[in-house]
């Protein structure tokens, strides 16, 4: 873990209470925590850096499980982050085009939801230093291993159980020691108030069971002053997911009737202190490769914000 952040983590458990973490350090790295644990003065919770990855969940069994572990969702991912590095016929400029929105130029920058890190990557050119975080093992200890080797090969799932050998590989001048990536949730986000001047959510909402508390705690952890906001989503809301009554949108009463990008753009410029301004507003298509022959094309509606 990047010294860093050990001046910016507190505890996560005791929210919104913001209490630092204490870091018994065992072994580092090249300047890096690569093995310590980071422990709560106040509940006493221990927090575990494990080959440079620190684990800051609420409670150690909140890892995410399901689909988001599996190989082929992991190279799914890294397609549709890094096809463009690869030449890829398909390829898609979302993450591209999202990054371009944002003015990182100065500060910490924050992508919650991260995958397999191409935002975090594209911001860290910019910012003094980009935090990705993410609840997937599989999808941190992935873009963990690209910051550290600077490349990737995986199979790219072609038909079944074919697969052809795909490599990533960031571009040279890309400033990997100013990236990090940590375990941690989107719902209790274990940064103190204010840390952040640049903070995004994509595609991230509708696949949490509290997404207004995501909105309140990204609202939290970012800069009361200077500060730019990128939401995106592409409103998928589902009761397996999430309760209607947790809905940011999509149901036809109730607090949040309508649809969510008007929904959120009223939070963002009403509710959620200091107000936001919106800037900029729309539609940007991207798209997930299961395989050769199969692609989810999605449409993801984006506020972009600053105060």
């Amino acid at each position: 873990m990047h010294r860093q952040l050990l001046d910016l983590v507190v505890c996560p458990g005791c929210l919104p209470e913001e209490r630092p973490l204490a870091a018994h350090i065992q072994e580092t790295r090249q300047g890096d925590i690569y093995t310590a644990t980071l422990t709560c003065p106040g509940c006493r919770k221990n927090y575990p850096i494990d080959h440079g990855m620190a684990c800051l969940l609420p409670q150690s069994d909140l890892a995410l499980v399901g689909k988001y572990t599996e190989l082929p969702v992991v190279s799914a991912y890294l397609w549709s982050h890094f096809a463009d590095l690869f030449d890829d016929p398909d390829q898609n400029t979302a993450y591209l085009s999202w990054s371009s929105m944002l003015n990182a130029s100065s500060g910490v920058a924050l992508d919650t939801g991260c995958a397999v890190g191409r935002l975090t990557f594209e911001l860290a050119r910019n910012a003094e230093l980009a935090v990705g975080i993410d609840r997937s093992h599989a999808f941190i200890q992935t873009a963990r291993l690209l910051t550290r080797e600077g490349r990737l090969s995986f199979d790219l799932i072609m038909e079944g159980e074919l697969t052809e050998h795909r490599e990533v590989r960031l571009p040279h001048d890309w400033p990997l020691n100013r990236v990090e990536f940590v375990l941690a949730d989107a719902l209790a986000l274990p940064f103190p108030k204010s840390v952040f001047q640049c903070s995004s959510s994509l595609n991230l909402l509708d696949k949490l069971p509290a997404p207004l508390k995501h909105l309140d705690e990204l609202n939290r952890v970012t800069s009361d002053t200077r500060a730019q906001l990128l939401v995106a989503d592409p409103w998928s809301w589902s009761t397996e997911i999430a309760p209607k009554t947790a809905w940011l949108g999509g149901v036809p009463s109730g607090s949040f009737a309508g649809h969510a990008h008007i929904n959120v753009r009223h939070l963002l410029e009403n509710k959620l202190l200091p107000a936001w301004k919106i800037l900029d507003e729309g539609t940007i298509q991207w798209t997930i490769r299961n395989h050769r022959n199969h692609f989810e094309r999605i449409h993801s509606d984006y506020l972009l914000a600053q105060r």
